[in-house]
C-alpha cells in the first residue's frame, strides 16, 4: 500500500512537471505569434486539445462598452462578437473573478438557453475561469465546452488556470496595443472625414455624409442629423441628395430630440421602449424596431445650439460613454461646415426662390428703369400683353405699349416721379396684337438700398377669364357664393360633374292652375315674378343655391357647389322662412281682395351628381340622382298628409340645431322599395294657425306608436283625442281611416308601419 501511495505521489509531480513544462512552452510560443487574431486561435486550440473538449471561447473584456469580446475566424476575415459584460456563465465568472464548473449547464440558474437555441448548438458541460493580469481585476475570461469523455474535474480546472496565468501579460500587452492603435486609425480617419465634410456646402449631401460618417463611427443601424429652423422652431433633416432629396421636420421640442435640443444634455437610453419620452408610433409607421438611442446636441462655436444627432440600435449592446464622446467631438468638428452649409442653402433657396418666382408667377410683371425704360418682361407678362420682352428691353415704355395703353403710361411715370402705390382694379389692357384683357394692375416704385427711386414696378393679374366665369356663375346662385367659388379655386372645377352630398329643396304652388286661370295671363306672370323674389331671396340668404325653375316649382341645393357641414340647417331654415314670408305676403294680397297663394316644401339629403348638363348649344348647372328625386316626392307629399314642410329622415339626422318636428309616417315612394321615415316641420307655426300644437303632436306620436304596432283601436282613439285638440288635424285624419282599413285587411305580419305611395 505505501508503496502503490508512493508511486501515485510520483505520478501527480510528474503530471505536475509536465503541465508547468507546457505552460513554459505557451507563454514562450504566445511571444512569438504577431497578431491578437494568432493568439486567440493558438490558446483556445491548446485548452481544448489538453482539457480534450469539444469547443473554447476566449472573451476579453472593454471597459469603456462593458462588454465580453472575442473574434471568431470567416476565411480570411475575422468577425467580433461581444457579449454583455455580466451575460451567461462567462459574465458571471467576470464580475465574481472566480472559476466554476458546470456539468449540467441547463439545470444552472446562470447558463444562458438563448445562445444554443439560436446556433443549434448544445452545450453539456463547460469550465469557465477568469484571466487576471495584475491586481484582483480580470481582464477577461477563458471557456471551454463539452468535454469528450467523462465530466470536467478540479484536475482541469487547474489545467486552465496555469493556461490563463500564463497568457494573461501577453493578452493584456495586445489588447492594450490593439486599441491604441485602433484610437489612432480611428483619429486620422476622424480628421480626414472632417476635413472633407467642413468643404461640403450642399447641404443634403453633407447631411447624408455626416449621417453614414456617424453611423460608421458609432456602429448602429441608424443616425440622423436634424438642424433647427429658427424660423419655424422645427428640427429638419434632408433625406436622400440631389432632385430626390426631401425633408422630414418636427416641432424643436417633441420627442427625444427635442427634448436633447431644449436642454442640451445628451441622452443615452439603453432600452427605447422603458423611456416615456420615447414615442413608438414612429417605430409602428415603419416598422423599424428601436432598441437604443443616443443622442447629443450640436453647438456651433459660439456654443448655440443649432440642432442634434441621434443614433438608433447600437449593435451589440447599448451605447457607450465613449460612443457619447466621440460623437460630440465629431459633430463639434462639424457644426462650422452645417452651419455654413445651411446659410449657403437658404441663400441659394432665395436666390432660386426669386428667379422661379418670377418666371411662373401666372400674374405678368414688368420693370421698367429710372428713364422709363423696359428692364423686365416675365413670361406670363408676354402672354398677357402680348410683347416679346427679347425685341422689347431697353426701348421706352411708351414705345412698347399700345397707344391706346397711353394712360398706364401716364400712371406708371406718376408712379416714379411721387414714390406713391396705385391700384387699378378692372382696367381694359389692349395687347400688343390689338385684343383687349380686363386685368388687376398694381403699380409700384423700385426703391434701391440708398433709398434712391430706380425705376417702377407693373404687375398685371389677367381677370378676363374670371369676369366670364362670375358672370356665367352667377346666373345659378347668388353672386357672394360665385365669387367664394372663384376665390377658393373651384369656379373652374364646378364646370364639371362631381359627386359630393347635398340637400336638395322643392317648391310646388297648391292649385296653381286654378288661380292662373282666375288671373289671366298677365297677372299670374306679375304674381309669379312676386312669389320668386320672395322664395329666391330665402334660398339665396341661407346661402343655397338656385338651380332652376320648373314652372310655378323652384328645386334648390345646399351643399353644392361647395361642401357645408350646415346644408341640412340651412335648407330647413329657408323652408321655414319661404313659408313666414308666403303668409306675411298672403295678408297684403288679401288686403288688396287678392287670392291668397299656397305652397309645399320637400327636403331631402343625399348623394347627388352635380354639374353641367346639356348640348353643346345648351346647358344647365343642375343636380341629379336618386336624392333629387325623394325631394321632389316629399314636396308632394305634402297635399297628402296637410302639410307644408316635410323633410326626410336623412335630413332629420343631419340636423344640429333644434327644431319643431313631428314624425309623420315611413313611406315607400312609387319606383322604390325601401320605406323611409318622413318628419312634417312647424316652427313656423303660432297657436292661432295650429292651436293645441303641443298636445295634437303628443297624441298624434302615441297614436302613431299604436299604429306601428298593429293596435289599431287604441291608434284610432289616440288620433281621436289629437282631433279632439284640433279638429283641422289631417294626419290625424288619414291615419284613423288608415286603422279602419286595417281593421278589415290586417297587414302582413312581417310589416313595420310602412306605406306604399301610389303617386309621386
Amino acid at each position: 500500500m505505501k508503496a502503490s501511495g508512493k508511486n501515485i505521489s510520483s505520478s501527480k509531480k510528474l503530471e505536475k512537471d509536465n503541465v508547468s513544462e507546457q505552460t513554459r512552452d505557451i507563454a514562450s510560443d504566445l511571444s512569438r505569434l504577431g497578431s491578437f487574431d494568432e493568439i486567440l486561435e493558438y490558446l483556445i486550440t491548446y485548452v481544448t486539445q489538453t482539457l480534450e473538449a469539444e469547443r473554447g471561447s476566449l472573451f476579453l473584456h472593454d471597459p469603456a462598452a462593458h462588454q465580453l469580446y472575442t473574434r471568431v475566424a470567416l476565411g480570411n476575415l475575422s468577425r467580433e462578437i461581444r457579449i454583455d459584460e455580466q451575460s451567461g456563465v462567462a459574465g458571471w465568472v467576470f464580475m465574481n473573478a472566480e472559476a466554476t464548473i458546470v456539468n449540467n449547464p441547463y439545470k444552472d440558474e446562470r447558463f444562458n438557453k438563448e445562445v444554443d437555441e439560436r446556433t443549434g448548438y448544445q452545450t453539456k458541460s463547460l469550465i469557465c475561469v477568469p484571466i487576471f493580469s495584475t491586481g484582483d481585476i480580470p481582464i477577461g475570461v477563458l471557456q471551454v465546452l463539452n468535454k469528450q469523455t467523462g465530466r470536467f474535474t478540479k484536475a482541469d480546472l487547474a489545467k486552465i488556470e496555469l493556461v490563463a496565468s500564463q497568457c494573461a501579460s501577453t493578452l493584456n500587452t495586445y489588447a492594450l496595443t490593439e486599441r491604441m492603435e485602433a484610437q489612432k486609425r480611428r483619429e486620422a480617419e476622424f480628421m480626414e472625414l472632417v476635413s472633407k465634410l467642413t468643404t461640403e456646402l450642399d447641404l443634403s449631401r453633407l447631411l447624408n455624409h455626416v449621417v453614414d460618417a456617424a453611423t460608421d463611427m458609432l456602429g448602429c443601424e441608424r443616425a440622423t442629423v436634424f438642424l433647427n429652423d429658427e424660423k419655424t422652431d422645427e428640427l429638419f433633416s434632408m433625406v436622400g441628395a440631389g432632385l430626390g432629396a426631401f425633408e422630414i421636420r418636427l416641432p424643436n421640442n417633441a420627442g427625444i430630440s427635442g427634448a436633447v435640443f431644449q436642454s442640451g444634455e445628451n441622452v443615452n437610453i439603453p432600452h427605447a421602449y422603458a423611456d416615456l419620452r420615447f414615442n413608438p408610433s414612429f417605430d409602428k409607421q415603419t416598422g423599424f424596431f428601436t432598441r437604443s438611442v443616443l443622442c447629443v446636441p450640436i453647438l456651433n462655436k459660439e456654443g448655440k445650439r443649432i440642432g442634434v444627432t441621434q443614433a438608433l440600435n447600437k449593435i451589440g449592446g447599448p451605447f457607450t460613454e465613449e460612443d457619447e464622446h466621440r460623437i460630440q467631438a465629431f459633430t463639434a468638428q462639424i457644426s462650422v461646415g452645417l452651419e455654413n452649409a445651411k446659410m449657403f442653402n437658404d441663400m441659394q433657396a432665395v436666390k432660386n426662390y426669386n428667379e422661379a418666382m418670377l418666371h411662373s408667377m401666372s400674374n405678368g410683371v414688368i420693370t421698367v428703369d429710372e428713364d422709363g425704360n423696359l428692364k423686365s418682361v416675365n413670361t406670363s407678362a408676354e402672354k398677357i400683353v402680348k410683347i416679346s420682352s427679347e425685341e422689347n428691353l431697353g426701348k421706352p415704355l411708351s414705345d412698347v405699349l399700345n397707344e391706346q395703353n397711353s394712360w398706364l403710361v401716364d400712371q406708371v411715370n406718376k408712379v416714379r416721379e411721387t414714390g406713391e402705390t396705385e391700384n387699378l382694379e378692372d382696367a381694359d389692357l389692349i395687347t400688343g396684337d390689338g385684343s383687349q384683357v380686363s386685368a388687376n394692375i398694381a403699380l409700384q416704385p423700385m426703391i434701391s438700398g440708398e433709398g434712391e427711386n430706380i425705376g417702377a414696378l407693373i404687375l398685371v393679374e389677367d381677370i378676363s377669364s374670371e369676369k366670364r366665369v362670375r358672370s356665367t356663375m352667377s346666373r345659378y346662385m347668388d353672386p357672394q357664393l360665385a365669387n367664394q367659388l372663384l376665390e377658393e379655386g373651384d369656379g373652374q372645377a364646378m364646370l364639371g360633374g362631381k359627386a359630393a352630398e347635398a340637400t336638395v329643396l322643392f317648391t310646388d304652388i297648391r292649385s296653381f292652375t286654378t288661380i292662373a286661370e282666375a288671373l289671366g295671363p298677365q297677372d299670374t306672370v306679375s304674381m309669379l315674378n312676386e312669389y320668386f323674389e320672395i322664395m329666391v331671396a330665402c334660398i339665396t340668404d341661407a346661402g343655397g343655391m338656385l338651380d332652376k325653375f320648373i314652372g310655378d316649382a323652384m328645386m334648390a341645393g345646399f351643399g353644392v357647389p361647395l361642401p357645408s357641414e350646415d346644408a341640412a340647417d340651412a335648407a330647413v331654415k329657408s323652408s321655414i322662412a319661404m313659408i313666414s314670408e308666403l303668409r306675411k305676403w298672403n295678408a297684403d294680397r288679401l288686403k288688396t281682395d287678392k287670392m291668397p297663394v299656397g305652397m309645399g316644401v320637400g327636403v331631402n339629403t343625399d348623394n347627388v351628381v352635380t354639374g353641367n348638363i346639356g348640348s353643346s348649344k345648351r346647358m344647365d348647372f343642375t343636380m341629379i340622382g336618386d336624392g333629387v328625386n325623394l325631394a321632389a316626392r316629399l314636396e308632394g307629399s305634402c297635399k297628402t298628409y296637410g302639410a307644408q314642410i316635410i323633410i326626410s329622415e336623412f335630413t332629420q339626422t343631419k340636423l344640429k340645431g333644434i327644431y319643431a318636428l313631428r314624425e309623420l309616417d315611413r313611406i315607400v315612394v312609387k319606383g322604390k322599395t325601401e320605406p323611409v321615415s318622413i318628419f312634417e316641420v312647424l316652427d313656423f307655426h303660432d297657436d292661432e294657425t295650429f292651436p293645441a300644437r303641443m298636445d295634437v303632436v303628443g297624441h298624434f306620436t302615441e297614436g302613431l306608436a299604436h299604429y306601428r304596432n298593429t293596435k289599431f283601436d287604441d291608434a284610432i282613439r289616440s288620433f281621436k283625442a289629437a282631433l279632439d285638440a284640433n279638429s283641422e288635424d289631417v294626419p290625424s285624419k288619414l291615419y284613423i281611416e288608415r286603422c279602419e282599413l286595417f281593421k278589415k285587411s290586417p297587414p302582413p305580419k312581417d310589416w313595420s308601419g310602412e306605406w306604399v305611395m301610389t303617386e309621386k
